[in-house]
């Protein structure tokens, strides 16, 4: 994650909470203590830096001390950061850093699940753009520490085109042309199938990765082979943590996984203050 991203977004999200002062906090006057986040089921762990980063937004007088790093795997009831320093600071900032550990921590526990679910040697576990506004950064992250990969970031990255785009432009061929033509060729195209003969035209039309969506482990595994080795390909649509293994020998490159973003179910972690000396 890009540092100044980071930082920028946690003072908004921090502005949102705290606005004009937390008046909660104001019954502690100069009292110190010192608070664990304690992880309160197994899982992966994603975002532990934003404990620091967080924190010394709010007050540079904060001690952060982290026991993992991003990726690790973590049982019930391990401590991975202890803070210490004013009591009013740590209170301040406790849930909009529970918040986002939590949710990252969620994802990258269900796409380690979906990696291990998959256990391909040649496919890959990928996410979408079906992220939460405002935390496509750090979600798309979370997928990183989990062991999957990123799909583009955003509209701006990559060309998709999907079934709208082909029906406004009267078909693959004539989307990508158009698409060739106005852009340069550092930019990918993605071209969305369903059909054997769909299939067939995005190869014509020199697609770089050519999806194929809502289909089969079989059908995947036939159209896989209709396509060049120089093409990446790419699965979607309907595909769950329950029938994943299905695809394990497809053939395809990618399977894009929207659940894993917008689906997703927190990590719980708790944080507990202790002390309160002045």
């Amino acid at each position: 994650m890009n540092y100044l991203q980071v930082k920028q977004q946690l003072q908004q999200f921090f502005i949102e909470d705290i606005g004009s002062g937390d008046i909660s906090a104001s019954i502690f006057q100069n009292q110190h203590g010192t608070g664990d986040f304690i992880v309160k089921d197994d899982g992966i762990i994603a975002g532990i830096n934003i404990i620091k980063e967080g924190y010394h937004l709010l007050d540079s007088s904060i001690v952060v001390r982290t026991n993992y790093k991003d990726g690790d795997y973590v049982e019930r009831g391990t401590v991975i950061a202890t803070v210490s320093g004013p009591v009013a600071s740590l209170l301040t900032g406790e849930r909009v850093i529970l918040n986002l550990l939590q949710r990252m921590s969620g994802i990258a526990t269900l796409t380690k699940q979906a990696v291990i679910a998959l256990s391909s040697e040649k496919t890959r576990i990928c996410d979408t753009r079906k992220t939460t506004p405002g935390l496509r950064m750090f979600e798309k992250y979370a997928v990183q520490c989990g062991g999957g990969y990123n799909h583009r970031i955003g509209l701006y990255d990559g060309v998709m085109i999907k079934d709208n785009h082909i029906a406004a432009a009267g078909s693959i061929s004539a989307a990508v042309a158009q698409v060739r033509e106005s852009l340069g060729h550092m930019v990918k195209i993605e071209v969305e199938t369903e059909s054997k003969e769909a299939v067939l035209e995005a190869v014509e039309a020199k697609a770089d990765i050519i999806m194929f969506d809502n289909r089969s482990p079989e059908e995947v595994k036939q159209f896989v082979e209709l396509v060049p080795s120089g093409i990446v390909t790419e699965a979607s649509g309907g595909i769950q943590l329950s029938n994943l293994a299905d695809y394990r020998f497809s053939g395809v490159d990618y399977i894009s996984l929207g659940f894993l973003t917008h689906s997703v179910k927190a990590l719980d972690i708790s944080f507990n203050v202790t002390g309160g000396n002045k």
